[in-house]
């Protein structure tokens, strides 16, 4: 890999392109960095590089025609069968970042970064000259200098056999879209802060699982558009990020309810209300379901909760008796009705939404109806219930019409019907 830095200040540039690592490599003939000064290529004595900017305004431009004679002298000497990409730092650009680097280092053998200053370059060499503009952040410098040394380092670094081995940058922070795990050292305890005990185990596996969530539980601290932006890689992945979004599925208990749930189930209806009205449902919007609701479906044998930890989490009515209001569907039910079960009053709090809860409630249901001979089983939601509709169509509930409630206190009785056939 060969980069060239063209500069007004070469002797700034020159001594980190040289230092540590990246001077190791060059004096291995792994890559080779070039800091040329642009002054060089003037056509005058005074070796203006810059002039008044037409149309009035603060400050100088570097001129073209410096920039040019630099940039062909550069090219000249690396000679024309390179795979060559030639690059203005520019605060216009687009921001540089881990993937900018491993396609610059993938793709290209030759590097030119030219480094404005004062007020910016002549725009015709940007449009003759450049590939393509970089900046290192949604900030102005004096010049380019410094963001030329971050990408040259931050390319050099993947160039094979710069660093001892690949894993030097593949475990690094925004190699695969996530922040690095934290590092230790010796000793074991420093002022009373100790080294994490699984890194002192020897268990390689165990560190690796370790390392990769700390990556995750990072990233979404510090790095939260890194972390809405990741895609798990793996199983392990997925059930970290579910995890730490809230989303992963838990393990709940159900039986029937007593009176003595009343509350929780009033709970469940309350926190059920609320979801729906901030998604624009005017369901469950007017007093309804009530205490006396599922006191009734209690005394009835048809309401169960579920819970989480001893916490009531959510709860579903089952009814095995005809539904009298579904025999004026504004549509065709898929069976005759004469052996079906009735999915009511299914809600789940907010804390277990999204954490399969839903699909253990409904598979509860559906088991209950087929042990008591059911050939299928039907349920009505309001139109616009996106999500509850969502849930029936991904678990084979086929859509059948509208009704018109009459037994509801509910302001809009219209609703959406639903049927499963096993």
């Amino acid at each position: 890999m060969r980069i060239d830095i063209l500069t007004l200040f070469p002797e700034a540039v020159r001594p980190m392109m040289e230092a540590s690592i990246l001077g190791r490599a060059a004096k291995k003939g792994l890559i080779e960095i070039n800091c040329v000064q642009i002054r060089d290529f003037t056509t005058n004595k005074q070796q203006q590089v810059d002039d008044y900017p037409y149309g009035g305004g603060w400050g100088c431009v570097m001129m073209a025609q410096p920039l040019k004679a630099c940039l062909d002298y550069v090219t000249a000497q690396a000679g024309p069968d390179r795979k060559r990409r030639v690059i203005y730092m520019s605060p216009q650009g687009a921001r540089f970042d881990q993937g900018h680097a491993r396609r610059l280092v993938g793709a290209y053998d030759h590097l030119v970064l030219v480094c404005g200053h004062y007020e910016g370059v002549d725009e015709r060499f940007i449009e003759k000259c450049c590939d393509e503009e970089l900046s290192v952040g949604d900030f102005v410098l004096t010049g380019g200098e410094i963001p030329a040394m971050a990408i040259a380092d931050s390319v050099c670094r993947m160039v094979p056999g710069v660093l001892s081995d690949p894993e030097c940058y593949m475990g690094e922070s925004h190699w695969d879209g996530l922040l690095e795990y934290p590092q230790y050292t010796r000793p074991d305890v420093w002022e009373g802060l100790a080294v994490p005990e699984v890194l002192r185990t020897g268990n390689h596996r165990d560190v690796a699982v370790w390392r990769r969530e700390q990556q995750l539980i990072r990233t979404k601290e510090r790095r939260p558009d890194m972390f809405a932006a990741f895609t798990p890689q793996t199983k392990e992945d997925k059930l970290t990020v579910d995890r730490l979004m809230g989303r992963e599925k838990l393990t709940y208990d159900c039986r029937p309810s007593t009176e003595a749930d009343i509350p929780a189930l009033l709970t469940i209806a309350a926190e059920g209300s609320a979801y729906l009205r901030e998604q624009g449902v005017p369901q469950w919007q007017d007093g309804f379901p009530n205490a006396e609701v599922f006191a009734r479906d209690i005394r009835e044998g048809t309401c169960w909760l579920f819970t989480h930890g001893g916490e009531p989490a959510g709860c579903a009515s089952l009814f095995f008796a005809p539904e009298p209001g579904y025999d004026a569907i504004h549509g065709a039910w898929q069976t005759d009705g004469a052996a079906c079960a009735v999915i009511h009053r299914t809600a789940v709090r907010a804390a277990y939404r999204g954490r399969g809860l839903a699909d253990e409630m409904f598979q509860l249901c559906e088991d209950l109806a087929l042990g008591r001979g059911c050939g299928s089983v039907r349920i009505d939601t309001h139109e616009r219930n996106r999500p509850m509709r969502a849930v029936l169509e991904r678990r084979g509930y086929a859509y059948c019409g509208v009704i018109e409630l009459k037994d509801t206190p509910e302001k809009d009785p219209w609703r959406v019907c639903y049927e499963k056939v096993f």
